[in-house]
């Protein structure tokens, strides 16, 4: 199973573009018919990530990124790269999808995806509203085709 979670928040303008990018995809899932793939909207919890990824063979999360680069860049990094560790606090709100990488893997193990990518694409405006900017949007589209393109490779494997 190749799950793909946008992760996000709407109201944020571009902090928005997981989300954006996990709802085109559950689209393009629909209308090809892919099988073997699961597509989810995580919103901002990190908790979701976590139980949605279990049994997943393969997992790619889609979120935004502040880094400071020219907006609309576009970064894919291996999971294992990203995770960290979560040191508890009196809310799990802070509970983030790289903490879930970490922790689902410890609890989970072999039960949890070894092979994860993460597309994190740098924010312009994080002020609220809800549309994406033009850099971010074009960076989605990008992300939305090579995505697709992985889903199609997987949904012609599991067919094979």
């Amino acid at each position: 199973m190749l799950t793909v979670i946008g992760c996000g928040n709407l109201i944020r303008n571009d902090d928005g573009v997981g989300v954006v990018v996990a709802r085109r995809l559950i689209d393009y899932v629909q209308e090809h018919e892919c099988s073997g793939v699961a597509v989810l909207d995580a919103g901002t919890g990190g908790l979701d990530v976590m139980f949605r990824a279990r049994g997943a063979t393969q997992l790619v999360v889609v979120d935004a990124s502040t880094s400071g680069s020219q907006p609309g860049a576009v970064f894919c990094v291996h999971g294992e790269d990203l995770a960290s560790d979560y040191h508890p606090s009196y809310s799990l709100h802070d509970f983030r999808w790289d903490h879930a990488l970490y922790a689902g893997r410890q609890i989970f193990g072999a039960h949890f995806p070894s092979d994860v990518t993460v597309f994190l694409i740098e924010v312009g405006d994080l002020g609220f509203g809800c549309e994406l900017t033009d850099a971010v949007r074009r960076a989605a589209d990008r992300v939305v085709a090579e995505i697709a393109t992985m889903i199609d490779h997987h949904a012609a494997a599991v067919v094979h």
